[in-house]
């Protein structure tokens, strides 16, 4: 059985992404959570994942320690992974990659916090830019494919890759269109990701460089997190 290793779900964008799309279609896998350290974690990572990250998918003697080549990793035994039909697939993936190396303003200033809500301070250009994109971007799966889903009307990689970004539009109450909107609520709401965010807020850990920069986004109006032990 896989065993896959991720950090806080209060914090872990990353990890969120292979962790919703193994339980969202029912892969089996055993979670492995360590926790972010103060003032870094990459040797204590180093214990399971090459590169000092999370996530680090171990499969046996195999490790896979990039959310994406885990994606394709779990694909080669679990073909559902990705869209059936060839044109859908091929646009999952485009969309997917453009996700996993791109929307840097948008990761930089609305950091993922499953448990608070924020008055942004700024909405930078930049962060518009993202924003708009990836408004676009979502439209176009929805429409092009006819929905509920981006590719279609089954979960696959690209909507677990887009996750994180319906927490941060609740969290920082980024504004889409309607489309885009419904889509994020819609993710917000699959039985997995709600099982993710319950458990977030149940932490009590805080890594205060991700405090940090939480703060520097703006102010917070609601925090529905568990207390710090």
């Amino acid at each position: 059985m896989y065993q896959l290793y991720i950090a806080n779900k209060n914090y872990s964008s990353w990890s969120l992404r292979p962790w919703l799309l193994l339980k969202e279609l029912e892969i089996p896998f055993e979670e492995q959570l360590v926790t972010f350290d103060e003032g870094g974690s990459w040797k204590k990572f180093r214990s399971f994942a090459p590169n000092g990250l999370v996530p680090c998918l171990v499969d046996g003697e195999v490790r896979v320690w990039d959310s994406l080549a885990i994606v394709e990793y779990v694909a080669e035994s679990f073909p559902q992974v990705w869209p059936q039909e060839r044109g859908a697939r091929a646009w999952a993936r485009s969309a997917t990659a453009e996700m996993h190396s791109g929307f840097g303003a948008l990761r930089d200033i609305c950091t993922m916090n499953c448990g608070v809500r924020i008055a942004l301070a700024e909405i930078t250009p930049a962060l518009q830019k993202n924003i708009d994109r990836i408004d676009e971007l979502w439209r176009e799966g929805l429409e092009r494919f006819g929905g509920p889903f981006l590719a279609g009307n089954t979960f696959t990689a690209v909507d677990a890759f887009y996750a994180p970004v319906a927490i941060r539009a609740r969290t920082y109450g980024l504004e889409l269109s309607a489309a885009a909107e419904a889509y994020a609520e819609r993710l917000l709401q699959l039985p997995a990701m709600r099982v993710w965010v319950a458990d977030a807020l149940q932490e009590t850990w805080r890594e205060p460089g991700h405090e940090e920069e939480l703060a520097r986004a703006g102010s917070i109006l609601e925090d529905n997190r568990r207390n710090p032990a």
